[in-house]
This record gives C-alpha cells, structure tokens and sequence, in this order.
C-alpha cells in the first residue's frame, strides 16, 4: 500500500488550480506538459487560464485534446504520436477515467515502448513511468489514484484494463470547483462506480483490515454525501466529500481490487454500450447475494453503513438481505439510477455472455467459486431493484 501516494494528492479548498500546477511542475522541474483531455475541456476557462499562467512562467504547453469516452487503444497510440512530437516531459490530465487513462497508456509507452496493448500480457514489465499530473473533473473512476488504465481493443469489442503500479499519477489535484457543473446524470453515475470499488474492494479475496476500513469510510461518505451532490451540483462541501471519497476508493482498487461487478461491467459495457458506473450499480445486488454467505458480516455491515438498523431478533441472513434492499434503496431512490431496463437488454441476451464474465481478469476476486453457473447466476440478477 503506497501511504506516500497521499502525500501527493492536493485538495483545493478554493480556485488556485493554476498555481497550484504550476508548483506541481516547479517542483518536479517539468518544463513542457503535454495537456490530454477532450475537446469540450479544451474549452474551459480554469483550463485555459492554468495554461495561460504556465505560459506566462515560461513552461511550454501542448495539447492533445483527441480523447473519447471509452478510448480505444488508438486513441493512446496518437497520443503517444503528439507527446513524442510536443517533445513533451510530462503530462497533465485532465478529465473523468478515459481522460486519465489514456495519459497514463501514454506515460506507459512513452517510457517502455511497443503498443499500449502489448500491455495487457501480465507477464510484461513495465518500467516506473514518472509525470502524470491528473486532475479529474468527475468523482467516480478513482483513475487518479489508481493503477488501472482500461482500454476498449477495438478488433474484440472487449474493454481491458491494465494493471502498472509503476504508472500511478506523480500527483493528483482534487478542485471540486470543476464538478461544479457537472450533470446531475454523470454525477450519479461516477459516484455509483466510486461506491462500488469500495463495496467490490470490502467483500474481495485481496481485501485485509486496513483496506476494508478505507472501504468502510467510503462508503460511508458516499451515502451521506453523494445524494447532495446530486440534488444540488453546486453544493460544494458535497462535491469535495465524493471527489475524496472517490480518489480513496481508486487507491484501495490497487490493494483490494474489485471482482465480479466490474468483469459484468467490462464485458457488458463494451458489447451494450453501457455507461461504467451505472453497470458496476447494476450488478452489484447481485454480487452482494452471492458473496452473502460467505462473508455476511461484511454484507449486514454495509447495511449499518447505509442507515440500516438491525432487530437484535434478526439472523445474519435476514441482516444480509435488508442491507441489499437498503443498497438498492440509495441506488434507485436516494441516488436516483434509472432502471437497466431503460437499456433494452433482455436476461436471455445478458446470460449469453455467461461463460466470458467468468473468465473476466477480476472475477477470481470474487470469494467462492466462479465458473459460468455461478455468472449466469449473477447475470440473472444484473439490474434488479428492491
């Protein structure tokens, strides 16, 4: 567990995001950032007014502002092309998780070669890649404190995730004034994903006491925070409570991992163009359900958490079942997710894809046993409400 990481991670109580990078690059004695971000954020005033201040320090600035939603590999394959002809020394990404994803596929390149999908065989070592700033303008990947990158390779349809702890962000800056105005839609989705790391994390294999306090804390944020964020965006103590909340939930995705929601998630999302964070909340009842048995205190646990209050009377499995009743309350109700069913995607089609979400990177995660029953199982159960 990287304790150092926190150390770089900056949360502004008020606007000072351009001096705040320019420090950051000061310090490190970076001289010329390549900027990744999308188009519409090239467009931003914070944003061009932090590049007009670096300009105006002497700091040379580049942009690469060719990022999408669910960037496929040759999205980082370009910006690997304008990082090398920027001549650049270091990266600033700003954005939600493909943003931050694609400037760290590019950090990986950039130092150790070859594509950015050769990346994706566990058996290939990846050299410490040193200057990735990031700067999330969502509360939800946890991307800027992660290990992760997830890449959409275009020939399989397939989303995959690559794993660097040497590709961590160098520093992450924490502004909820950029959240300010995020939509009440995408708010709900990327808290959902950031719940769901820390439920995934608390009820992994990898999962240890240290990891599931962080979870539990997280959690708890998420709850009491994230259905403010929702109702009124430019409720900035909310804002700042979910993008913490979010940023600790991507550091505990490098020590607890996730399991069978987030492999639902990577092989639905990219085959149905489902959004992320409203696939891992979709799918996550169900990993609750399955994962009951096996860990129940962990599951009534979430249900405290989540404003439950237990019959002494009551037994564990009852205790199990409120605090996935109470998940799905926050969920739908507080949260406010629209239903799956809005996807029209039926569970005939959903179970079809049984066999790969068992075979999916992070469902060994999952305690018990995993095989195409027990996914067909959990797809069945993708989307339900209380």
């Amino acid at each position: 567990m990287d304790v150092k990481l926190l150390q770089r991670v900056k949360v502004l109580d008020t606007d000072h995001l351009a001096q705040t990078v320019l420090e950051v690059l000061q310090t490190e004695g970076y001289q010329r950032p390549l900027f990744v971000m999308d188009s519409f954020l090239a467009q931003v005033p914070l944003v061009q007014k932090t590049q007009a201040l670096l300009e105006k320090s002497g700091i040379t600035v580049s942009v690469f502002d060719q990022v999408v939603s669910d960037p496929p590999a040759q999205t980082i394959r370009d910006g690997v092309t304008a990082f090398g002809a920027a001549h650049a020394d270091s990266l600033i990404a700003i954005g939600g998780g493909s943003s931050i994803d694609v400037a760290r596929g590019i950090n990986i390149v950039r130092v150790n070669g070859g594509d950015i999908l050769d990346y994706t065989d566990t058996q290939k070592s990846i050299e410490p890649c040193p200057g990735l700033i990031a700067i999330p303008t969502t509360s939800g990947t946890g991307s800027e404190l992660s290990n992760a990158l997830v890449v959409t390779d275009v020939a399989t349809e397939k989303k995959v995730a690559i794993l660097a702890d040497n590709a961590v962000s160098e520093y992450a800056i924490l502004n909820p004034d950029l959240l300010l105005s995020l939509p009440k839609k995408m708010t709900i989705a990327t808290g959902l994903d950031a719940f769901s790391h820390a439920a995934e994390g608390y009820t992994s294999r990898l999962a240890s006491p240290v990891t599931d306090a962080i979870c539990e804390k997280v959690m708890f944020l998420l709850y009491n925070y994230l259905p403010r964020a929702v109702e009124n965006g430019h409720d900035r103590e909310a804002r700042q409570r979910v993008m913490v909340a979010a940023a600790l939930a991507g550091w505990m995705l490098n020590n607890a991992g996730t399991n069978a929601g987030h492999s639902m998630a990577h092989i639905l999302g990219s085959k149905y163009h489902l959004v992320h964070g409203e696939a891992v909340a979709y799918a996550l009842p169900g990993v609750l359900e399955q994962v009951a048995p096996l860990l129940p205190h962990k599951v009534a646990e979430i249900g405290q958490i989540l404003g439950v209050t237990y019959a002494p009377t009551d037994t564990l499995s009852e205790r199990c079942n409120q605090a996935i009743k109470a998940y799905q309350h926050f969920r739908d109700d507080l949260v406010g997710l629209h239903p799956f069913s809005d996807y029209g995607v039926s569970e005939e089609e959903l179970v079809t894809n049984a066999e790969a979400v068992a075979n999916e990177q992070f469902a060994g995660n999952t305690p018990g046993e995993m095989n195409k029953q027990v996914a067909t199982k959990l797809l069945t159960r993708f989307g339900c409400r209380a």
